[in-house]
């Protein structure tokens, strides 16, 4: 990190990146539109566990035409995996939910400082007009079904119209001219209620789309901050120093002095355009919708900037690894602190083709069954569109281990006792659609209220006997001898030792003890006097 710096900016990160083996460089001709997200898709489809996923830098970029562009593309390069998101976040991969739990509880607001790189080079007027939104090498995300180019890693910084409290949220942008970009804002998202307020008052929302931000900012603005708290001063939390921001120059707002590229302009309230289909994260194509799009006024640039795009779509992907670290702490904190329930000790929230939303499991530590249910139904009801099926487990089972929840649904709940559906649930960000041909849906402020959710206690409810898997002491003994004999490297996967679950009494104890040493007869002969006659 720079000195008097708590984080990096996009250049020092992937230098970080490759420092630490977590960069492949790309120095090939690439075209951005066919080849780019395919090849570091495959990362994600291709069977390769999480530490074996990198950051892409493509160096020589070029479109189906052949045309080349000055700069490169970062793919992968925010969170690929939890070791590259460690790297952007300045600490190792276990200390990541520390952070974030200490950031949410201290903010710093931002600096403002009178210059930075973002305003290296700067287009307005006839100078914008002539290139705009060409001069950078935008990738297609999902080629062959895509109908454009859209930004994925872009960062949109409005204002309350009312307040002038700051939001920065992560969006998509179809590039539909070399000054025009749609927005898709969704329902409920916090870009969209100041929209309906500029809309009340009857003037354009001005809007900077910043692509290129320090990691920190990156990881800030794509968790579920509640409306009110600015982004900016959660990534200053999790820096633990101020991001510096310099003003815009075509509209009364602030961006990171270190961005690689800024889009200044204003979102119409006037007129909606159609936008869309895009790949997205629920794993299936979104369809064109009515909404809103941004006129641009100027857009500023370091020199050779560095385009950032996500790999988003079916997950895991880079876009559900950049959400899921902040995600899970930030369901613990409302569940401990909001909701008072301290026997909660983990949230998790699964990335496998369910985009974090959908799936969710509750890890608790001795809870009575007031706090379970209490539990699931404020998790369910957290965020709109967020929690379909909600599995609350016992702490000696592992919440990221779908196997292991799987386990406990099989064996330590009753489907017609331990199962509730709550209706009235909004379906939030997920297919089906209603496709009517050359009619398009409106963003809606309000989703319909026809989903619902299940909430399953899977928590012991009475004694069980101990995992059928050799005493803690054995396994650890016998892993000994198996590094002696060199033979593969073992990953241990829960359970992997036997452990008693209460129905356990002394006598079964001592008879296992015998066991050991070979005095098994005497159990034998025990139990032949307890024989009953048939009857």
């Amino acid at each position: 990190m720079t000195p008097g710096h708590g984080y990096h900016d996009l250049r020092e990160h992937i230098e970080a990146l490759d420092r630490a083996g977590l960069l492949v460089r790309v120095a090939r001709e690439i075209d951005k539109n066919t080849e780019m997200h395919p090849l570091v898709r495959w990362q994600f489809r291709g069977g390769l566990t999480e530490e074996q996923r990198r950051a892409f830098l493509f160096e020589r970029v070029v479109d189906s035409r052949g045309q080349g562009y000055p700069g490169a593309v970062l793919v992968g390069g925010l969170a690929a995996s939890t070791h590259v998101y460690a790297v952007g976040m300045g600490c190792r991969p276990e200390e990541l939910a520390d952070r974030w739990e200490h950031a949410f509880s201290h903010l710093i607001e931002p600096v403002l400082v009178e210059a930075g790189p973002v305003h290296e080079e700067v287009h307005l007027g006839p100078d914008l007009e002539a290139l705009g939104l060409d001069e950078f090498p935008i990738p297609i995300s999902t080629p062959g079904f895509d109908n454009a180019p859209y930004t994925t890693c872009s960062h949109w910084i409005t204002k309350d119209p009312e307040t002038g409290i700051r939001n920065v949220g992560n969006y998509r942008g179809h590039v539909k001219a070399r000054t025009r970009l749609g927005i898709y804002p969704m329902a409920g998202q916090h870009v969209y209620l100041h929209w309906q307020k500029a809309k009340a008052r009857g003037a354009p929302l001005e809007a900077a789309l910043v692509v290129g931000s320090p990691p920190v900012v990156s990881y800030a603005t794509v968790q579920k901050i509640p409306y009110g708290v600015d982004e900016l001063a959660v990534a200053g939390g999790l820096a633990g120093e101020p991001i510096q921001v310099v003003r815009c120059k075509t509209v009364a707002l602030e961006v990171p002095a270190d961005a690689e590229i800024v889009i200044e302009g204003r979102i119409n309230t006037e007129w909606l355009e159609p936008e869309g289909p895009f790949g997205e994260s629920h794993g299936y194509m979104h369809p064109r919708m009515l909404n809103p799009f941004c006129e641009i006024t100027a857009i500023t640039h370091r020199k050779a900037p560095i385009w950032v795009s996500f790999i988003s779509q079916v997950t895991p992907s880079e876009s559900s690894v950049i959400k899921k670290v902040g995600y899970d702490v930030l369901f613990l904190k409302h569940l401990r602190e909001h909701c008072h329930i301290k026997s909660v000790l983990r949230v998790v929230m699964h990335e496998p083709l369910t985009n974090l939303r959908k799936f969710i499991v509750l890890q608790m530590r001795k809870p009575s069954e007031t706090e379970v249910w209490r539990a699931l139904h404020s998790a369910a009801t957290f965020h709109p569109g967020v929690g379909k099926i909600l599995v609350a487990v016992d702490e000696d089972i592992d919440p990221e281990d779908v196997t292991m929840v799987l386990w406990a649904l099989s064996y330590r709940m009753r489907p017609h006792r331990d199962v509730h559906i709550i209706t009235g649930m909004e379906k939030g960000h997920a297919p089906p659609f209603v496709y009517t041909g050359d009619t398009y849906d409106e963003v809606k402020g309000e989703g319909a209220a026809d989903d619902s959710a299940m909430l399953i206690n899977a928590i012991l409810k009475e004694p069980f006997p101990p995992v059928s898997l050799p005493r803690r002491d054995f396994m650890e003994h016998a892993r000994k001898i198996w590094e002696e004999l060199g033979l593969p490297a073992l990953r241990p996967e829960s359970p992997w030792h036997g452990y008693s679950l209460g129905q356990w009494d002394e006598e079964l104890e001592q008879e296992a003890e015998l066991a050991l040493k070979g005095e098994h007869y005497r159990t034998g002969e025990k139990l032949a006097k307890r024989r009953v006659r048939v009857r």
